[in-house]
């Protein structure tokens, strides 16, 4: 699971989180979005509205399933505003589909520890991004350059 504070540094920029549309009852007590949708939800076939954190699922063909939808819901413009967390898979088409897409994006100095439902802390063998979709990307950049090298589509 994300560690609150990356979690916290989206709520800032978006204002609120309405949608976690790819997580669980236990992660969202973390991210404290107003609706989720669980595997058994399949957030894939139903609209997203609002402000959405998405941490997707990085295996194939998932993640590049959950950039698409993202994406097609950020252009029907019933997502405002969008911050997905993935891995910083810049060779994959679903990356260049999401970087050609969104406003900016964050590639933190060092990986991010995420959390297993025990609390433990894992050890991810490759560095993330994030990625915003909005229209406040001086807000994204002035809370996320805090945490890595943040690029800004004008």
């Amino acid at each position: 699971y994300t560690p609150p504070e990356h979690i916290e540094r989206a709520r800032e920029v978006m204002g609120s989180i309405n949608l976690d549309p790819a997580t669980s009852e236990l992660a969202n007590q973390t991210v404290r979005a107003e609706q989720i949708f669980t595997l058994a939800d399949n957030g894939l076939t139903q609209e997203w509205h609002g402000q959405i954190w998405l941490n997707p699922p990085y295996a194939q063909p998932y993640i590049q399933q959950f950039i698409e939808k993202l994406v097609s819901e950020v252009q029907a413009e019933r997502t405002r505003q969008a911050i997905a967390l993935t891995h910083n898979y810049t060779d994959t088409a679903w990356f260049h589909h999401a970087a050609a897409h969104c406003r900016a994006i964050c590639f933190p100095r060092g990986r991010i520890a995420f959390v297993n439902p025990d609390g433990e802390k894992a050890a991810p063998t490759q560095g993330q991004a994030f990625f915003y979709f909005g229209t406040t990307g001086d807000r994204f950049l002035q809370l996320f350059s805090a945490i890595g090298c943040v690029l800004v589509r004008p």
